[in-house]
């Protein structure tokens, strides 16, 4: 719901632009993880001209790297750290250098990567070079993302549907785009060529949709809103921010990350000793209130973390080697992990079940522990400790599909819960401390990987 005096969206381009800044913002995480058989294959020494180095698993001893399981850890910490450090980044650095320049590295970090396609290289440095650009990658991506929802706080709840979504077709974009250069009959060195092209081609345009909001009058009239005079929609914001999205587009656990301070479909009721204040919140009385969501979230996020990609990219088909087990894991794998989670995220636009004061959420929750082993027992090839049980590819399509929705849903739901478990004055330090959590859970989820892959 836009102001009354608002300009108008002129063809809908500031939505678009924030929906591209959107998919621009996690395209090198979804990128550098679908491409997990690429970079396993240049480190067991693989020459890229007789090796088809898309869709090719390389598991087991060969994988004395441990890349699937660095490049999740090497993601993960980069937002943690700038999870903490974001009020002394925000306040320092200009929000227009943080957006730019973090556009422009990525960038340039990712067309090294495309490069060095083409250069023979040992396993060696090859593995240091990439680690460095998936750390200062996702550095910079950890930026851009919360310098974009600052902005995206000024203006009506449309435009942060519409970024979250694009957010949330980045892994389905990075795995079509996988699929399509694994099918496109080249060799296997200009196919991951062009496989990695196609991120900076997105990060351009991201640059580009950013550069061109200046110039649009619907884009200038909210973002040149100084704090006082966005303090005047306070209210209205409030009113949308958590209802589903006019054009049908779901809600998403980010969406509600960022506006977790703005849920007033729900409040709970003030004890008579608990009057509302208008001073800050103390963090240690939040926590109190939302420490059991937050662990929850915890708990998903290092349940999924530690077996996706780590485990789960290194499953094969069972079937004779031909076209299916090529495009097993792919599909398998990483498609059917985005498309189930973006649905199971959906899922909480039109229920919440169970609500927050049910115990059957931690149950939920830690019965999702028992995907590690059912994984675990999955067609890996190559172990050497634990026994193959589920062999056929049915069983793993099953697992990822349930493992995937679950993920989806149970975070969406903690997200969503945790405003409703305090003050309304509260909500914005309740929201700064699942923000913080949900690094946390993605960080441990991302060492715990190392465990499990070494227990195989």
């Amino acid at each position: 719901m836009a102001r009354g005096d608002a300009p108008r969206d002129s063809y809908h381009l500031v939505g678009i632009s924030f929906f591209i800044l959107g998919l621009g913002t996690l395209l090198p995480w979804n990128f550098f993880i679908t491409a997990i058989p690429y970079f396993q294959a240049r480190l067991v020494g693989a020459s890229n001209s007789t090796t088809r180095i898309l869709g090719t698993n390389h598991t087991g001893p060969e994988d004395a790297f441990n890349f699937n399981n660095w490049v999740t850890l090497l993601s993960q910490l980069p937002l943690l750290l700038f999870t903490l450090l974001n009020s002394f980044l925000y306040q320092c650095i200009p929000e227009t250098v943080r957006i730019l320049g973090s556009l422009l590295a990525i960038l340039l970090l990712f067309a090294l990567t495309a490069t060095l396609v083409k250069v023979d290289m040992s396993p060696g440095p090859f593995f240091s070079i990439t680690m460095a650009s998936v750390c200062f990658i996702n550095s910079f991506s950890a930026v851009l993302q919360g310098s974009l929802f600052g902005q995206l706080g000024t203006m009506p709840s449309t435009y942060s549907t519409l970024f979250l979504s694009g957010q949330g077709l980045a892994g389905i974009f990075a795995a079509l785009a996988m699929l399509l250069s694994m099918a496109s009959g080249v060799d296997a060195q200009t196919s991951a060529l062009g496989y990695f092209i196609t991120p900076c081609v997105g990060i351009l345009m991201s640059i580009m949709c950013y550069l061109s909001l200046p110039h649009l009058k619907f884009a200038r009239y909210y973002l040149a809103n100084k704090p006082s005079q966005a303090q005047a929609q306070e209210l209205e914001t409030k009113a949308e921010l958590l209802q589903s999205d006019e054009n049908g587009i779901p809600n998403s656990p980010q969406k509600v990350a960022l506006t977790l301070d703005l849920d007033l479909e729900k409040e709970p009721e003030s004890e008579p000793d608990e009057p509302q204040k208008s001073g800050k919140p103390s963090v240690f009385v939040v926590f109190q209130k939302i420490w059991l969501t937050a662990l929850c979230l915890v708990l998903v996020f290092t349940v999924t973390l530690s077996v996706f990609p780590a485990i789960t990219a290194m499953v094969t088909s069972s079937t004779s080697p031909g076209k299916w087990s090529q495009f097993f894991n792919p599909i398998c794998c990483f498609l059917l992990f985005n498309i189930m989670d973006w649905l199971g995220r959906s899922l909480t636009s039109y229920f919440l079940w169970p609500d927050e004061d049910s115990r059957l959420l931690p149950l939920l929750v830690c019965l999702r522990f028992l995907f590690v082993p059912l994984f675990m027992l999955c067609h890996v090839p190559q172990r050497s400790r634990l026994p193959t049980l589920f062999p056929q590819d049915a069983y793993f399509i099953t697992f990822m599909l349930l493992f995937a929705i679950s993920n989806g849903y149970l975070v969406s739901l903690t997200m969503c819960l945790a405003p409703r478990q305090v003050l309304p004055h509260e909500r914005e330090v309740a929201g700064a401390l699942m923000t913080f959590f949900l690094a946390l859970g993605l960080s441990c989820g991302a060492s715990l990987s190392f465990l499990f892959k070494a227990l195989l």
